[in-house]
């Protein structure tokens, strides 16, 4: 897992659709405190190419949740996910 307290906003979180941590941080900021609002509202976490694009190989969503963990209103942030990979 990334110290994404101390990463700037411009890292990318979702590498599938591209979107930086600035992005989710903000939508975070909003108000979406959970996994699904984030990929409703950003499109983070909804493409199928984890495995080829993200250099870990691993779907984004536990760094989301760690995102909303951090920036949000302190719930899990989990929502509707299961299994180790939300991404559709």
């Amino acid at each position: 897992m990334k110290d994404w307290e101390n990463i700037n906003n411009e890292e990318v979180v979702c590498y599938c659709k591209g979107i930086n941590k600035g992005v989710i941080v903000s939508a975070i900021k909003d108000g979406k405190n959970t996994l699904i609002e984030i990929q409703l509202s950003t499109n983070a976490c909804t493409g199928s190419e984890c495995k080829t694009k993200n250099p870990s190989g691993k779907c984004c969503s536990k760094d989301i949740i760690e995102l909303i963990i951090i920036y949000g209103n302190g719930s899990e942030g989990r929502s509707n996910c299961t299994g180790n990979c939300c991404c559709s």
